[in-house]
């Protein structure tokens, strides 16, 4: 008497069918054995898993078994070809390695059998179950691409957020109350250009984000949170060029979120303090050698009875800077004096920066009410049409998503019109006057601070670095700041407020 072996196979979403479901299939198939004259050596269950790939964890027990019983195994009894593999190339590859080992591939529900006409109807069927497998996945595309179109996410929520719906049960992102205002927390962070993503990833562990499964976030997990444009309400697929407003809250604002891609990009640079940082030499790696315009290096040199600090040019072939600690950082301090405005130009440009600062955030709340106004007509247009569609049934399905479609995408550019212009909750007087006065005494501020926040603050006086030579220090470049308050004009008449100077808004 012949042996055959008996695999069944349900998807997850067959399961819910009766005619697919498991006993179904193996009572068919043992009474298939039975009547062909098999014995069954064993049956293979294959539960929850996809005919998409062969990578299934019964279906290769069943090919080992086969290995292994070379010989003793003649037949493999399957409800439909489509059990056996939804691939063509994949059921012509297994089905060549089993007659191999001396199986044949049988189904109980068609006439597959070791003739011409046996082997060209299995062929057929198996070019039918890669067809219907194709279809299925063209179709699953195309749904998941007008959803998308429709502002819908139809993927697992990103960290921050929860697969939610909405009014119209239409499928929508929630705000995880938990996790969301860490995840903006990140983002704030990032922006400020004072962290490194280490730094921004330590702080929001410490203060307890965790990934959904209750685990600490890794390097590249905090990497691809602050480059995803979702946190910014904006659902994007590469692959597809699909760019769409979703219809959620974002969780960060624009101006935040484009602020944190140009950091990364590096399109702006990080203020933050050296890697490898030692106590004792705030300048070095931060001043640079005149000549070679390699930057400086320090260290502790040994003399006749104690050991003395000095910043050197690290280039053995320039070796042009030799110079003690405590001198170079005094002609730094004199240098930091030398930047220091005088009381006139820092009051003059206070009362021309709060006259801007005045200004702009009337003309930023007129700019908001017109915007909220259009929002209003485009929200009315969107319920007419709806309306228009499902109950008065005036236009055709085809119509309705283009037109619905046209107006998501200006609602959403709407939107972030308004959340762009959404002003602060600042009190610039307070600000203003708190950056006077780091403006008024760089160098007592800079001798106070503590060495990270030393090297911050000459970044973010002199972007990029200084240069130390015969002359003393020189740089390209100060910050932007000081060129303002040199250039303030005293005489009252002739005040205007200097352009780029405009009050920060956010979302």
């Amino acid at each position: 008497m012949k042996t055959a072996l008996i695999y069944c196979r349900v998807s997850t979403k067959e399961q819910a069918f009766q005619n697919h479901s498991l006993p179904t299939q193996e009572k068919a198939c043992l009474e298939y054995c039975e009547k062909n004259g098999y014995s069954v050596g064993e049956i293979f269950i294959e539960e929850g898993e996809s005919a998409k790939t062969t990578n299934r964890p019964e279906f290769q027990k069943m090919l080992t078994y086969c290995q292994k019983n070379r010989g003793k195994v003649h037949a493999l009894v399957v409800y439909s070809v489509n059990r056996f593999a939804r691939n063509n190339q994949d059921h012509t590859t297994i089905r060549a390695f089993l007659l191999g080992l001396g199986v044949t591939l049988r189904s109980v529900t068609e006439p597959i059998e070791d003739t011409s006409t046996g082997r060209l109807m299995e062929g057929v069927l198996a070019s039918f179950s890669q067809f219907d497998n194709d279809v299925r996945a063209e179709r699953t595309v195309s749904g998941m691409k007008n959803a998308l179109e429709a502002g819908r996410w139809t993927y697992k929520a990103p960290l921050g957020y929860l697969n939610s719906r909405d009014s119209q049960n239409s499928k929508t992102l929630a705000y995880d109350t938990e996790k969301a205002p860490l995840v903006k927390k990140a983002f704030e962070l990032y922006s400020t250009g004072l962290y490194t993503k280490t730094e921004v990833l330590k702080q929001v562990t410490d203060l307890g984000l965790r990934t959904m499964t209750g685990n600490k976030l890794q390097a590249q997990t905090i990497n691809k949170i602050l480059r995803n444009p979702i946190y910014a309400g904006w659902l994007t697929v590469n692959s597809w060029g699909s760019r769409t407003r979703g219809n959620f809250e974002p969780i960060v604002s624009q101006e935040t979120f484009d602020r944190v891609q140009a950091l990364i990009t590096g399109k702006k640079h990080l203020i933050t303090p050296h890697h490898r940082n030692r106590e004792d030499f705030p300048l070095r790696n931060f001043t640079s050698c005149e000549i070679c315009e390699r930057p400086l290096t320090a260290s502790w040199s040994k003399g006749r009875n104690r050991k003395y600090p000095y910043y050197r040019c690290q280039n053995s072939k320039c070796k042009a800077v030799n110079i003690r600690k405590e001198i170079l950082e005094d002609q730094f301090s004199e240098y930091l004096n030398k930047l220091t405005p005088s009381t006139d130009s820092i009051r003059l440009f206070s009362a021309i920066l709060l006259d801007s600062w005045n200004d702009k955030t009337k003309e930023q709340q007129r700019t908001i009410q017109k915007v909220k106004k259009d929002l209003e007509t485009l929200k009315e247009r969107k319920n007419k049409l709806v309306d228009a569609f499902v109950y008065d049934k005036s236009i055709d399905s085809e119509i309705y998503q283009e037109q619905l479609s046209k107006l998501q995408l200006e609602i959403g550019l709407k939107e972030l019109e308004v959340s762009e212009n959404r002003q602060e909750n600042l009190n610039p007087e307070s600000i203003l006057k708190s950056a006077m006065f780091v403006i008024s005494n760089p160098e007592m501020v800079w001798k106070n601070s503590p060495l990270n926040q030393r090297q911050r603050f000459q970044r973010v006086l002199f972007p990029k670095g200084l240069r130390f030579g015969k002359g003393g220090f020189g740089t390209s470049e100060t910050a932007p700041i000081y060129k303002l308050l040199s250039t303030i004009n005293t005489q009252k008449d002739t005040l205007v407020a200097p352009r780029g100077i405009e009050p920060r808004f956010n979302g």
